[in-house]
């Protein structure tokens, strides 16, 4: 948002200098990003006359003046090339040192062609205010030499440019600015009243609705013998200051209300408006043009004006080419709508249009003041278009936006941590424009102005958007979700300044300090080390993503999809992080980065609510070593990171068992399920689905892990004992079993496992054989077992008994039988 210094004082009357201002818009939450002076660059330039002009004795082009510039200057002698330079000419005069803006030079003393030259005559070109370079600058007949260019040229008007929150959209005007500045005490407000232009006639257009849902309330009048032309000086003084090009008086005046007042206004060329009416409705498809040359064809969701030919404009947005003022315009029909924030939001978003009048109705303008903003505009274009009004046709009605705030003032301390008088307290409301209604020494209650859609209305936790069971169990304890309060705090301690509130040490809750971390935060951190160390990447991808990528990786509750995303493919929560890890894939291998492994630890979604997500992906092939060449990523490598991930978590190693039944976007052959006990996941691993990965569009292999940290149980905290180290040396056995093919390994091995617990410390499975050596429908599994005597040596008799236990209890488990 851009003013000018000048502009601001229409509205504030304030003895403050520049650097009290932005100072205080910086406190108050209004921050400058940049003060722009256009007369401090050319404080050196200053006003001169030629007093005698002389063709130059070397040079043909080049004329002897002898120049007035004032007290220290009364005659200079300058070597100038301009053609219009002559006797008399009231001239810009640069001395020595001055820097000039446009070619970035530095005025210096000297000779040209052998004639002395102490200055430059310039043009506006060279100083940066335009484009005519056919000689110097011509300035008006009587101007006295020696005064300060910016100053007579008015160019001493800083520029200031401030940053807008989203949720400030009462700040989108130099009369909100002005507001706020008055409230901080930096001085008053002007009075601001509007004279009512009186109807002469019956309007020869009228407004119909049928989309009250994004534009509750229009207005409108036609102003009748009209002459377009350009603006006065002191408006486009106005534009130009805050970098906007005046175009024409009526589209000039538009563009002032809406930097002005923050009030967006639109002008249609009533002669090209058919049919005697105009109706806000959905688009059906039309092809629009908008003012700027672009094309678009309308949705349903878009709100747009049209006549009984077509579309005319965008609503709130931008006009149409079709239907704009001209200078042969000579009738206007002057618009004045609110508009629903989310619909215009959602319309520029889709059609990639940005515009002023946008930008403020998307973050919520005065809802009061159309009637009063219609009027100033009418009186503005007659005063300097000409014309007569006719009266003003309106359809729908003013939205019910009266709603009360109230404020405990003990909260100021307890909630803001600034002790401040009840009275004072009101006092920087009122500047605000909230208009109390009762007040005591307790609390206060105000009203909301119209200009202020930020304070919120009262609202429990069941009637708002999100997840059904927490509204429920918000709804149960009365629990108020947007509380009015809070706000009336922020606005106390932002007009007071941050910088006020004074800084309290936390308490202290015991002599030891505590963790740092909970256990599961370094849990968590853990994990990312871990995988790390493993060779992934760690990424940090956005929680929102598109519908239809979401769509791939689980279902997608209308719960979780936004109403008014930050972009179109940002549109729904992401049921896990692997949708943003594929992404990356992609354009890694786009880019001819094929070859790649990348994780990120971070919130995933579902019906059930946000829950903490640990992927990981791997995609193209293993990195090529000496004998071993480049391999294609396998499900086992994802499976050992995410059993690795795992037992750095405290899990239960010994408890995991494996199943197929992998998500539906994971291979049906090469995937698993990590699961503790018969019920509780702990994630999942595999190559992605093929045709996940065609869809996509992704060519190289791809292999992911998905793990569920807050599913693992957090290990019991024991008191540890000495290590049981044995002075025996292990013993090891090999067995070859057959079994059914659909046996899997895992029940084999814990059969095998638990056929002597005492000796057996370890089982693995080192072969799996599937031939015409076994008979069909069978395979064979070759496991190893190790035998850990604590006792003494075990005797061969013993190590018989162990194995015939094995094998007896391989075979009451998985009817297995030992390979001969």
């Amino acid at each position: 948002m851009k003013f000018s210094l000048s502009w601001l004082r229409e509205h504030l009357e304030t003895t403050a200098t520049l650097e009290e201002i932005t100072a205080t818009l910086n406190t108050i939450g209004l921050e400058v990003e940049g003060v722009e002076d256009p007369g401090a660059a050319l404080a050196s330039f200053r006003t001169a006359r030629i007093i005698e002009a002389v063709q130059h004795p070397n040079a043909d082009r080049l004329r002897v003046c002898q120049v007035d510039a004032g007290e220290g200057f009364e005659r200079v002698q300058v070597v100038c090339g301009a053609p219009n330079a002559r006797a008399g000419l009231h001239v810009i005069f640069a001395p020595p040192g001055t820097h000039i803006p446009a070619s970035g030079i530095t005025i210096k003393a000297g000779k040209l062609r052998g004639e002395a030259s102490g200055g430059m005559l310039c043009s506006l070109r060279e100083l940066g205010l335009g484009e005519d370079h056919d000689g110097i600058a011509e300035l008006p007949e009587g101007t006295a030499p020696g005064q300060s260019y910016p100053l007579f040229a008015k160019l001493d008007d800083p520029v200031i440019d401030i940053a807008i929150t989203p949720n400030r959209g009462d700040a989108l005007a130099v009369r909100g600015v002005a507001r706020d500045l008055a409230a901080a005490g930096l001085g008053r407000l002007k009075p601001w009243l509007v004279e009512t232009v009186e109807g002469q006639g019956e309007s020869t257009i009228n407004w119909r609705i049928t989309y009250p849902e994004a534009c509750p309330w229009v207005l409108g009048r036609t102003i009748r013998g009209v002459k377009n032309g350009p603006s006065p000086a002191w408006l486009r003084r106005r534009l130009e200051s805050i970098g906007l090009r005046p175009i024409s008086a009526l589209v000039d005046i538009t563009n002032f209300f809406t930097h002005d007042l923050g009030r967006p206004l639109h002008v249609f060329d009533a002669d090209k408006v058919r049919g005697g009416e105009l109706t806000l409705c959905r688009g059906a498809g039309e092809t629009f043009t908008a003012l700027d040359g672009s094309e678009h064809v309308m949705t349903p969701d878009d709100c747009v004006i049209a006549d009984s030919s077509g579309v005319l404009s965008l609503a709130g947005i931008m006009g149409g080419a079709e239907s704009g003022v001209s200078a042969e315009t000579t009738t206007v029909f002057v618009e004045c709508a609110l508009f629903d924030p989310v619909a215009i939001a959602l319309s520029g978003r889709r059609h990639n249009l940005h515009s002023d009048a946008r930008q403020r109705f998307e973050r919520g303008v005065d809802q009061a003041l159309p009637p009063a903003a219609l009027e100033a505009a009418t009186r503005m274009i007659i005063e300097l278009c000409g014309g007569v009004a006719d009266n003003v046709v309106s359809a729908g009605g003013e939205p019910a936006w009266q709603r009360q705030a109230h404020l405990e003032f003990a909260r100021l301390e307890t909630l803001g941590g600034l002790v401040e008088e009840p009275d004072h307290a009101v006092h920087l409301l009122e500047g605000l424009g909230f208009e109390v209604r009762e007040c005591d020494a307790r609390h206060v209650v105000v009203d909301v102005p119209s200009w202020r859609n930020d304070i919120a209305t009262p609202m429990l936790l069941d009637q708002q958007p999100g997840l059904p069971e927490a509204r429920a169990r918000a709804a149960a304890e009365g629990a108020v979700a947007i509380n009015p309060e809070v706000d009336l705090i922020e606005e106390v301690l932002r007009l007071r300044g941050l910088d006020s509130v004074p800084a309290v040490s936390l308490p202290v809750h015991s002599a030891v300090p505590l963790p740092a971390l909970t256990p599961r935060q370094a849990r968590t951190a853990s994990l990312r080390r871990t995988l790390a160390a493993r060779g992934l990447l760690e990424t940090v991808g956005f929680s929102f993503v598109a519908q239809e990528q979401a769509a791939q990786f689980g279902e997608t509750p209308a719960d979780l999809h936004l109403l008014n995303p930050i972009a179109a493919d940002l549109d729904q929560m992401r049921p896990t992080p692997l949708v943003n890890l594929l992404a990356a894939i992609k354009a890694n291998a786009a880019r001819g980065y094929p070859d790649i492994s990348l994780f990120e630890v971070g919130p995933g979604f579902d019906a059930d609510g946000q829950k903490q997500v640990a992927a990981g992906i791997r995609s193209g092939h293993s990195a090529r070593q000496p004998g071993q060449p480049a391999r294609p990523v396998d499900l086992w490598q994802v499976k050992a990171d995410a059993l690795a991930a795992l037992s750095v978590m405290g899990a239960a190693m010994e408890g995991l068992s494996l199943s197929a039944d992998a998500p539906a976007y994971y291979h049906p052959g090469r995937s698993g399920v990590i699961r503790q006990g018969p019920k509780l996941v702990l994630g999942h691993f595999g190559q992605l689905h093929p045709a996940l990965l065609a869809a996509r569009g992704i060519d190289v292999p791809v292999c992911a892990f998905t793990l569920y940290p807050d599913a693992v149980p957090e290990p019991k905290r024991r008191r540890k004992g000495p290590p049981a180290l044995s002075s025996f040396q292990p013993l090891k056995r090999d067995f070859a079993f057959v079994v059914s093919a659909d046996v899997s390994a895992e029940k084999l091995l814990r059969a095998v496992k638990g056929a002597e617990r005492n000796l057996i410390v370890a089982v693995s499975l080192f072969d799996v054989y599937e031939g015409d050596k076994v008979p069909a429908g069978h395979k064979s599994l070759g496991i190893e077992i190790t035998l850990q005597p604590m006792d003494g040596t075990l005797t061969d008799a013993e190590i018989e008994a162990v194995c015939d236990r094995v094998v007896a209890a391989a075979h009451k488990s998985c009817n297995a039988v030992l390979r001969g």
